[in-house]
């Protein structure tokens, strides 16, 4: 299987792409899976067939060298992995494009302006190729599995940007944003993050936007807020909430990860918990270098905790140095130093490194580990179709 990865064309000093659609290239060795040429046939079979979704990544190239990333950022434009995206099997992607660590976080976060100009951005260069669309319904995403492309679904990782104008949630709706967080690990007017020293939960502005975003059709994610937030917000919802790429703390202790509790509120609403594999995060007590089997452990400890129909995949990955980029925006993001657990540090999640790559392993592991063909069908998309059928009206 053919492996993509960040670029290293650079242009100036930003460590940007000469070419936007020169062709991503290997950046570290591809997963050696432990599994059998018929286990991988299969999985590819089931990738083919099914509805294939990412709860959450970051389907663009970054800088060759991470520390150019702010500036990167600050341009307003990212570049689309057009060909990492037609090998990875994928149906659809939920795209949280610049992310929280430009849009709430750092010495200059985005604003409101900032965010709009982005989406304006990123649809022109889409409008320009046919292979990659923009996704907005259900009907899209099974439009776009019928016809061989990859849908986008874009969404912010925090609501932050609206201030306190609950409008500008019908403007981004109207934008084509489709998913919004609460917050992002810093606190906003809506709720607590995951790093408030205080976990004070979902405010009054919070509930009234948890209300228009059930109105309007937007998804709900929980994903860096606080335990508190999480689950007031889904307390307070009508539509069923996403937790788009988490991990259980029971596994290993770190704030970045979800109680029990959180957890099993979010299944509660009939959402989805998206097992992610930013590094450093969802490593398990079990495998405590970070790689595929880690994160594994955290999906099978949600099955048992919250059922089959309740969990997914949103990997967090993207084209480029992940760990560099943690290092980039070193005290802004969580990480497995808030644990006194040893652990060995990895230059890259082995299998899940990038969005090319992690949905062949994914399949390739649960046909492996014995999963029913109709359990691995809900796991890659089947269980996030349901919720958007329930939401997106």
């Amino acid at each position: 299987m053919k492996q993509y990865h960040s670029y290293d064309y650079l242009q100036g000093d930003l460590g940007l792409p000469v070419d936007p659609l020169a062709p991503e290239i290997g950046r570290v060795p591809a997963y050696q899976a432990p599994v059998s040429p018929e286990d991988v046939a299969h999985a590819e079979a089931l990738l083919a067939a099914n509805v294939t979704i990412s709860l959450h990544d970051h389907p663009v190239r970054f800088p060759d060298d991470m520390a150019n990333t702010p500036a990167y950022n600050r341009t307003g434009r990212q570049y689309t992995a057009y060909e990492g995206l037609a090998a990875s099997g994928l149906t659809a992607v939920f795209d949280n494009m610049m992310d929280g660590t430009a849009t709430v976080t750092g010495n200059t976060p985005w604003q409101w302006d900032d965010v709009v100009t982005d989406l304006g951005m990123r649809q022109a260069d889409l409008a320009h190729q046919r292979d990659v669309v923009v996704v907005r319904t259900t009907d899209d995403i099974r439009a776009a599995h019928a016809a061989g492309q990859v849908g986008l679904v874009f969404g912010l990782e925090a609501a932050t940007p609206i201030g306190n104008d609950l409008d500008k949630l019908d403007v981004l709706f109207g934008l084509g944003i489709r998913q919004i967080g609460i917050a992002y690990s810093d606190s906003n007017g809506l709720g607590a993050g995951l790093n408030e020293t205080h976990d004070f939960g979902l405010t009054k502005f919070g509930h009234a936007a948890v209300r228009r975003m059930n109105q309007l059709g937007l998804a709900i994610d929980v994903s860096h807020s606080s335990d508190r937030t999480g689950i007031e917000v889904a307390e307070a919802s009508d539509k069923p909430v996403f937790m788009t790429h988490a991990g259980a703390r029971a596994l290993w202790d770190i704030p970045r990860l979800k109680s029990d509790e959180a957890l099993k509120a979010v299944a509660a609403t009939g959402g989805v918990i998206g097992m992610s594999a930013a590094p450093h995060t969802t490593i398990s007590y079990e495998h405590t270098k970070h790689s595929i089997l880690s994160v594994m452990d955290h999906f099978l400890y949600c099955v048992d905790l919250v059922g089959i129909d309740h969990v997914a995949f949103g990997p967090d990955t993207l084209y480029g140095d992940h760990v560099g980029l943690h290092t980039t925006f070193a005290g802004l993001l969580s990480s497995a130093a808030a644990t006194t657990t040893p652990y060995e540090r990895v230059a890259y999640v082995d299998g899940l490194e990038n969005p090319t790559e992690s949905f062949h392993n994914i399949a390739a592991w649960l046909v492996h580990n014995r999963f029913s063909d109709e359990d691995i069908a809900k796991v890659l998309g089947g269980n996030i179709m349901r919720v958007l059928d329930e939401v997106w009206v």
